[in-house]
């Protein structure tokens, strides 16, 4: 019994850890193809991973006694390979909704504040430059404010986003004037593509910040808005002139990572 436990562990051990080896090695590319797929070529990985750890057994004749029987090896390792990687595609699928959520709050709550600190200052900007005009932007404001506020239930439409951001760049328009120059691109088709709430504010925010503020002549800023096979592409292009203070990151990052999560 223990010369067969033991003939049985020098395949079944190396043969498991290759095909993890191998299996966590692929990750992005098992990712890339259909579900169907994945399942064959994790089967093969185990087929090929059982084969391969039989032939040093064979080679060094340690089952001359009782021949491995090699075509059951391979067809274990197939059936182990695709029922493994399965349950485990089956276990993360059951923990990734609550940890996605958890992680895209956690992103917005962080985008929140950085965005009302910028609208609020902007507002108080706007009051001490010039006063009559203060009333008008208030309203605007209050807008942007109920989005912030509301930046943690559900989802957006870029089309939604966009609103947003004109609004946010009509009160910055006001307080640069003609150092702010503005020119939007944007196809329609766009507008219903769901994203993360305040998704593009954290952009231009940037685009003014670095691009507009620190120069004296201001700056311009380009915002296009694409469907190019069947995805969005909306550039956010501002002009680069004196260096202004270094940023923290926190609006890239969180955009970015939002996205991945969503």
């Amino acid at each position: 019994w223990f010369a067969h436990a033991a003939v049985g562990a020098a395949v079944a051990v190396p043969a498991t850890l290759a095909w993890l080896v191998a299996c966590c090695g692929g990750m992005r590319l098992l990712a890339a193809i259909p579900a169907p797929a994945r399942l064959a070529c994790t089967a093969a990985v185990g087929a090929g991973a059982a084969w391969a750890a039989c032939l040093p057994l064979r080679m060094l004749g340690l089952d001359a006694g009782d021949p491995i029987n090699v075509e059951a090896m391979v067809g274990a390792g197939a059936l182990l390979g695709a029922v493994v990687y399965h349950w485990l595609e089956l276990r993360v699928r059951a923990t990734l909704p609550a940890a996605t959520e958890a992680g895209l709050i956690e992103l917005q709550s962080r985008v929140q504040p950085h965005f009302l600190f910028n609208t609020l200052n902007t507002a108080i900007a706007l009051v001490r430059v010039d006063p009559s005009r203060a009333e008008e932007v208030l309203e605007d404001l209050s807008e942007l404010f109920r989005a912030a506020l509301g930046a943690l239930e559900g989802d957006s439409t870029l089309g939604e986003e966009i609103r947003l951001a004109r609004l946010y760049l009509a009160i910055e328009g006001m307080r640069f004037g003609k150092r702010l120059e503005v020119e939007w691109d944007v196809e329609d088709a766009v507008a219903d593509a769901r994203v993360p709430p305040l998704l593009l504010q954290p952009l231009v925010e940037n685009a003014v910040r670095h691009g507009v503020e620190p120069n004296d002549e201001g700056g311009r800023l380009q915002i296009r808005a694409r469907v190019r096979n069947g995805r969005a592409w909306l550039p956010v292009v501002n002009s680069v002139g004196a260096p202004g203070p270094a940023g923290h990151g926190i609006g890239l990052v969180s955009s970015r990572e939002r996205l991945r999560l969503m």
